[in-house]
């Protein structure tokens, strides 16, 4: 176990070298803690820049969220906790704030979350913007959210999206982190069009290695992601074969990397699905670019 000197998410992004980051998801039940818990020190073992672990709306594996940001720091690792308030009263927040900072945790990601499909949704908090002004009236921490190259699915358009974004900032977030994407040139378009809207934050660019076909499915349900065509012809010619499509993804994955570090994007965070071997895999293909041989 080693001793963690603990470090703000806009600290460690400011020093300019390109970083490698992973979010792993708690559990929807307890006996499936002890697997997540086991993939999510696994991950950590890489020693990657931060990890992020993600906060299930309703109450249901929020807690776990917090135990798990803790474990992670334990190894060493700058843990970025998730925090959702589309489900969550405002005494329900400030409770998981006062238990981030008895775990030293400093790193939250500030998300209004989705809205259940099934159940009832708190009134306290009707945006993210909202969320980020009350955490950072709470305490010392350094503040993320969430952006979204392609815009918001409940946006009217990318213009409405980008003044939602400028209103997150201007309530105290420290960086953003993106939704998936698979097509880097949307990324490009994206960050000239909010720096001339005096955006400045770092931002964080969100890739999802595509490891079975399945996902792509949700993916689009999900969020209507655009595909390329050079994507889609990997997913037509191995998506039935699991182990062509696990290597295809991954090589899909560091391809994009790549090209986003030549082209100055240093910050870059795995959606790696509680999976160490994805993880890895990845950081090994950029162990040279990142510094880590």
């Amino acid at each position: 176990m080693e001793e963690q000197k603990k470090m703000k998410i806009k600290d460690i992004l400011a020093q300019g070298k390109p970083t490698l980051s992973f979010e792993v998801f708690p559990p929807k039940t307890e006996d499936k803690y002890e697997s997540v818990e086991a993939a999510a020190l696994a991950i950590a073992k890489l020693h990657p820049s931060f990890m992020s672990v993600t906060y299930g709306a309703g109450g249901g594996t929020s807690r776990y969220t917090v135990a798990i940001a803790d474990e992670i720091q334990k190894q060493g690792v700058t843990p970025l906790a998730h925090l959702t308030c589309v489900s969550s009263t405002k005494e329900k927040v400030h409770q998981v704030l006062e238990e981030l900072k008895e775990k030293n945790i400093e790193n939250v990601l500030a998300l209004r979350g989705d809205i259940p499909k099934e159940g009832t949704t708190a009134h306290d908090y009707r945006y993210a913007s909202e969320l980020i002004a009350e955490i950072r009236e709470a305490g010392d921490f350094c503040i993320g959210a969430a952006c979204y190259p392609e815009g918001h699915v409940e946006s009217a358009n990318k213009t409405e999206d980008i003044l939602h974004l400028k209103e997150k900032v201007e309530a105290g977030c420290d960086f953003v982190t993106t939704q998936m994407f698979f097509d880097n040139n949307i990324l490009y378009n994206y960050l000239y069009r909010i720096r001339e809207k005096g955006i400045t934050v770092p931002v964080i660019a969100g890739i999802m290695p595509v490891t079975n076909s399945s996902q792509i499915q949700r993916i689009c349900q999900l969020s209507g992601t655009y595909l390329p065509t050079r994507f889609k012809a990997i997913v037509d010619r191995f998506g039935d074969n699991p182990a062509a499509m696990k290597q295809a993804g991954i090589a899909y994955a560091t391809e994009q990397i790549i090209d986003l570090i030549a082209n100055g994007v240093n910050g870059i965070h795995i959606y790696s699905m509680n999976k160490p071997d994805v993880a890895e895999s990845i950081q090994k293909n950029l162990s040279v670019i990142l510094g880590k041989e």
